[in-house]
């Protein structure tokens, strides 16, 4: 076991010092993870957008640039939109009135500190995923970085609990999914739609996210009389996925509302402002 160890470390430092492992983080793109990556980006162009005004005043040479960005996004075949704009606004409130106070009420009943380490614990679950996912866009170096990062969290982060890798040896996460290798591969990403209580998604990312099932150790939970979801192994796991994503959210609370309050057009902003992430996910 000291070998193993020993092996870790010396691995981690090699990684740890590569020019490779210099890249942004990359995490896993749960519903929780995007509205924060979505929200930052809202606040940076807001930021953007002020600075803009103070320094030229005029900005109709922006708006255009706006007007022109908006008008492709007005093009996305989008033959689900009246029921994507109702499943948004059902979404829309069931954040607002039963995810935002659950969460806010689990904030204090588990701390901080739990909430983290559980939010760790399924991000280093998802390292099959990651793997063969990066794998098949030819992300070698990447293999190896989430390779080294599971070894490390599953031994000396007690089972993932704890994330060393980053903390100790800066060996940041470079997580992909199906979606976004499909992307890579130049696969288009299809009719939007909006899935229950998880959100905006397309049809390739869709996919995807079935694709991943079938690597995703959530998926392969065995069936206990004991289990509260009862014995349906699917909804076991849907349930699963559903507290992942939960914790996560309750790390940020409030993200959604900010993202969301000055929104004109609720279905159209989240369903442009997700295909705007995943471009980026896909091109990085």
């Amino acid at each position: 076991m000291a070998y193993f160890l020993i092996i870790i470390l010396l691995t981690s430092t090699l990684f740890s010092s590569s020019e490779n492992l210099k890249k942004l983080p990359k995490v896993k793109d749960t519903p929780a993870a995007r509205i924060n990556l979505m929200l930052q980006e809202k606040e940076k162009q807001d930021a953007l957008h002020i600075q803009e005004e103070e320094e030229f005043g005029d900005l109709d040479e922006f708006d255009e640039e706006f007007a022109e960005h908006d008008k492709e996004m007005d093009e996305i075949f989008d033959p689900l939109y009246p029921y994507n704009n109702w499943m948004t606004g059902l979404n829309h409130s069931l954040m607002l009135n039963v995810v935002e106070p659950m969460s806010t009420g689990y904030g204090y009943v588990v701390p901080e500190g739990g909430r983290e380490g559980i939010n760790n614990f399924f991000n280093n679950l998802y390292y099959p995923v990651s793997l063969v996912n990066n794998v098949l866009q030819l992300e070698f170096v990447d293999s190896c970085t989430e390779t080294a990062r599971f070894l490390i969290n599953t031994t000396v982060g007690l089972l993932g609990f704890f994330d060393p890798a980053s903390a100790w040896f800066g060996i940041e996460p470079q997580v992909e999914d199906f979606g976004q290798t499909l992307g890579s591969y130049g696969v288009g990403s299809g009719f939007p739609i909006v899935i229950p209580f998880f959100g905006q998604k397309n049809l390739r990312d869709l996919a995807g996210n079935l694709g991943d099932g079938f690597i995703d150790p959530i998926y392969y939970v065995e069936n206990r009389g004991y289990n509260l979801l009862g014995e349906d192994q699917s909804l076991i796991s849907i349930g699963i996925a559903g507290y992942d994503n939960f914790n996560e959210y309750s790390l940020t609370p409030g993200a959604y509302q900010k993202l969301t309050e000055d929104a004109v057009d609720l279905y159209p902003f989240l369903r442009d402002a997700y295909e705007q992430h995943r471009k980026q996910l896909i091109k990085e």
